[in-house]
C-alpha cells in the first residue's frame, strides 16, 4: 500500500501528509560517530609532539617507536575488520556499532592509565579491534537507508566527520595536554564517546522498515529507489552469499578500489601521525601555531567531502574524484617539502591533504555501486581491512625514513610517492567510465 493510499484510508489530507526525514538524522548520527572515532586516532599524533609524554613513555628521539603507536592501531584495525566483518553481518549495524563503541571506550580508559610504552601500544591494538566493526557499518547503514540517487551526498555527510575530527581534535587535545596533562586527553575522549553510543542505540535501526519514526511516504521513497537498484543489479544478487562474495573477489575493479583506498589512507594517516611533529620540529612553529596549522588540512577536507557528494550525485561519476584526490594530494605534499618559506609549506601541505576529502565519499559510493547488497558489509570490511592494514605501515615507514635520513621532511616526502600508486589505480577506473 502506498503512502497516498494510506492517507486516503486514514482520511488525512494529502497536503498535510509529508514524508519524514529520518534518513537525514541517521546521516548526521553517522557523522558524529565517525568523528569521535577519528578523534581517538588523532590523540597520539598530538602526544608525540609533547616532551612530557615522550619522557614518560621513554621514547624521546625514537621516531620508529612513535610511529608504532599509530601503526599498531591501524594494523590491528585492518586485520580485525576483515575477520569481524561477518560478525557485523550477523548482528546488524546497530548492535555491531554499539559493541564497537564500547570496545574503544575501554581502550581509551586503559590508555590514560598505562604506565609503560608497551602497555600503551596494547591499548592501541585494543582500540583497533574495538573500532573494527564500526567503519563497515557506515556503508551498511547507507546502503539500506538511502536510494542510489542520494548516496553520494549521504556518504559525503558522514565522511565530513573524518575531516572534522582532526580539525577539532588537534587544538582541543593540544589544549588538554598544555593545561592539564597528556593522560587527561584519553579520559576526555572516553567521556565524549558516550554520546555516539547513546545516539546509535536509541535513535537508529538496522533498516528504515524497523524504525518507528519513518512514515509511509519516506519508506515509499527509499524502497522505490532500492527496487530500481535491485532490478539493475539483478545479475549481482543471484545466488548465495558465498557465490556473490566470490564474484566480488574475482572482480579486478574491486581490487583497484582496494589499492586506491590503501594509498588514500597511507597518505592520510601518514600526515595525521607526523604533521604536528613536522610543523613543530622541521618548520619551527610554536605549540599554539602548530595546533592551528595542523588542523587546517582537515577543515579543507570538510569542504572537499561536501563538494565530492554534490559532484557525484550531479554527474554520476565516482572514479574521476578518486584520481583528482591522488593528483592533488601528491603535488601538495611534494611541493610543501620543496619550498623554503615555512608558512607557504604549511599551506601547501594543508591543500594537498585537503584533496583527500574528495576521495572518501567517492570510494564508498563506488563500492556500493559495484557490490550486491548481501555482501556490502563483508565487502566494505575487506576494503577497509586491507586498506587500513596496508596503510597501517605508513606511519611506521615514515618513522623509518626519518630515522634513516634524520629529517622529518624526508618522511613527509615519502607520502607523495604513495599517492602516485593510488593515482595509477584510479586512472584505470576513470578510463572505464566509473
Amino acid at each position: 500500500m502506498t503512502g497516498v493510499q494510506q492517507a486516503v484510508q486514514a482520511k488525512v489530507p494529502l497536503a498535510e501528509l509529508k514524508p519524514t526525514r529520518q534518513r537525514y538524522l541517521l546521516a548526521f548520527i553517522l557523522l558524529f560517530t565517525v568523528m569521535v572515532a577519528q578523534m581517538d586516532r588523532v590523540n597520539v599524533s598530538v602526544l608525540i609532539a609533547d616532551a612530557k609524554f615522550l619522557a614518560d613513555m621513554k621514547i624521546a628521539g625514537q621516531p620508529m617507536l612513535m610511529g608504532l603507536l599509530m601503526s599498531a592501531f591501524l594494523i590491528a584495525y585492518g586485520i580485525a575488520t576483515v575477520l569481524l566483518g561477518p560478525v557485523g553481518d550477523y548482528l546488524g549495524p546497530r548492535k555491531a556499532m554499539a559493541l564497537s563503541i564500547l570496545g574503544w571506550e575501554v581502550s581509551l580508559v586503559l590508555g590514560g592509565l598505562a604506565p609503560y610504552f608497551m602497555l600503551l601500544v596494547m591499548t592501541r591494538v585494543l582500540l583497533g579491534i574495538g573500532e573494527a566493526m564500526h567503519f563497515p557499518m557506515q556503508s551498511t547503514f547507507v546502503k539500506s537507508w538511502f536510494p542510489p540517487s542520494e548516496r553520494g551526498r549521504a556518504n559525503s555527510v558522514w565522511q565530513v566527520g573524518i575531516g572534522l575530527a582532526p580539525a577539532l581534535a588537534m587544538p582541543m587535545i593540544a589544549a588538554a595536554v598544555y593545561y592539564v596533562n597528556w593522560r587527561f586527553s584519553f579520559f576526555l575522549l572516553a567521556a565524549l564517546g558516550a554520546v555516539p553510543l547513546a545516539l546509535i542505540w536509541f535513535f537508529t535501526a538496522d533498516t528504515p522498515q524497523q524504525h518507528k519514526k519513518v512514515n509511509a511516504l519516506e519508506l515509499e521513497h527509499i524502497e522505490a529507489g532500492l527496487a530500481k537498484e535491485r532490478l539493475a543489479q539483478a545479475h549481482l544478487e543471484r545466488g548465495t552469499f558465498a557465490e556473490s562474495l566470490k564474484g566480488v573477489l574475482a572482480n579486478y575493479k574491486f581490487w583497484l578500489l582496494v589499492i586506491y583506498y590503501a594509498a588514500h589512507n597511507s597518505v592520510y594517516y601518514g600526515a595525521l601521525s607526523w604533521l604536528p611533529a613536522y610543523l613543530k620540529s622541521s618548520r619551527g612553529f610554536s605549540w599554539a601555531a602548530m595546533g592551528a596549522l595542523a588542523s587546517l588540512p582537515f577543515w579543507l577536507m570538510i569542504i572537499t567531502k561536501i563538494l565530492s557528494g554534490y559532484i557525484m550525485d550531479k554527474y554520476g561519476r565516482r572514479a574521476p574524484m578518486l584520481l583528482t584526490t591522488m593528483v592533488g594530494a601528491g603535488l601538495g605534499v611534494y611541493f610543501s617539502v620543496q619550498v623554503a618559506n615555512n608558512m607557504v609549506s604549511a599551506l601547501l601541505i594543508a591543500v594537498g591533504i585537503g584533496f583527500i576529502g574528495l576521495g572518501g565519499p567517492a570510494c564508498f559510493t563506488l563500492l556500493q555501486d559495484l557490490v550486491p547488497v548481501k555482501t556490502i558489509t563483508t565487502s566494505a570490511g575487506i576494503l577497509t581491512g586491507v586498506g587500513n592494514g596496508v596503510s597501517g605501515l605508513a606511519p611506521l615507514a615514515v618513522g623509518f625514513v626519518i630515522a634513516l635520513t634524520g629529517r622529518t621532511a624526508s618522511g613527509i616526502m615519502f607520502l607523495s610517492g604513495i599517492a602516485v600508486v593510488g593515482g595509477i589505480a584510479t586512472l584505470i577506473l576513470t578510463l572505464q567510465k566509473h
